[in-house]
């Protein structure tokens, strides 16, 4: 197998890059954001029927608040990492084989071997490559042609990597 393909320099794509990596790296602080502010809801009208309640419904209210601002975070960061990786829109490319993943952008190239990756998650515009727990880099579908994604998912599957 050998695909190579290029990436244009759209000022968009480094930012939907972004995104993507940061919305699987984030995605904790939502559910704990949620956990807060149920708790804090709960005890909060736990507490109102209470004869404690001024005691404790300043903590509640903290935990309220810190779970709101927790599921805040992470689309807080998304925004941030959009607004700012315009600038770094340079043309690159991806060159994959049977051995290893090399990518180019700009005067950078960096690669991975498919014998350190972990996993791969399918979303609707990337394939996101782990190595170990972490999000390494993505693999743009949509860049490439209709018959290097399938042959690039058959190498995958066979690899037992995609899920």
């Amino acid at each position: 197998m050998h695909i190579r393909f290029d990436i244009p320099a759209d000022p968009a794509y480094p930012g939907r890059v972004a995104a993507a990596l940061s919305r699987v790296r984030l995605r904790r602080y939502g559910y704990i954001g949620a956990v807060l502010v149920a708790v804090g809801v709960i005890g909060l009208a736990v507490a109102r029927g209470s004869a404690r309640a001024d005691q404790f419904s300043p903590l509640y209210t903290a935990m309220v608040v810190a779970g709101l601002l927790s599921m805040l975070y992470s689309p807080w960061v998304r925004w941030r990492a959009r607004r700012r990786s315009g600038d770094y829109a340079v043309e690159g490319a991806y060159d994959i084989t049977d051995d290893n993943i090399m990518m180019r952008s700009g005067s950078q190239s960096s690669g991975i071997a498919w014998d350190g990756v972990s996993q791969v998650k399918d979303t609707p515009e990337f394939w996101i490559v782990y190595v170990g727990r972490m999000p390494a880099t993505v693999i743009p579908r949509r860049l490439m042609s209709p018959e290097d994604a399938e042959t690039l998912r058959a190498h995958l599957t066979r690899r037992g990597l995609l899920e």
